[in-house]
């Protein structure tokens, strides 16, 4: 991340604690969509997606090749989300925990 250079620690968290309230605001799944699609460019939107994806394909234990031929995400990158994972800041572990039942990465709907 690309801190404002004018920003002392205490602004920028401020600014990020600003960010994440709104996001956490957001009361549907359409209403974060148009956020993110705002918020991002296609492509960093596409990384965020992509790293969920690694998420739950992680969380079923697939080797970081198979992952790497299923999303064409970097083993890379694969590897900084397995780490983040276990070792981060907690956050993948809350989002799956409010979202195990109904928008867990790779779990089938019964609409698929």
């Amino acid at each position: 991340m690309k801190p404002n250079r004018h920003d002392t620690a205490t602004r920028q968290k401020r600014n990020e604690d600003a960010l994440f309230a709104v996001v956490s605001s957001l009361q549907n799944v359409r209403d974060c969509r148009n956020f993110f699609k705002d918020l991002c460019t296609p492509a960093e939107l596409q990384a965020l997606v992509d790293r969920w994806q690694v998420v739950g394909l992680l969380q079923q234990e697939l080797p970081y090749r198979r992952i790497h031929d299923l999303t064409s995400v970097s083993v890379t990158t694969i590897g900084r989300v397995a780490r983040f994972l276990s070792d981060g800041f907690g956050g993948y572990a809350a989002a799956m925990e409010h979202g195990k039942t109904e928008h867990h990465p790779n779990k089938k709907s019964a609409s698929h």
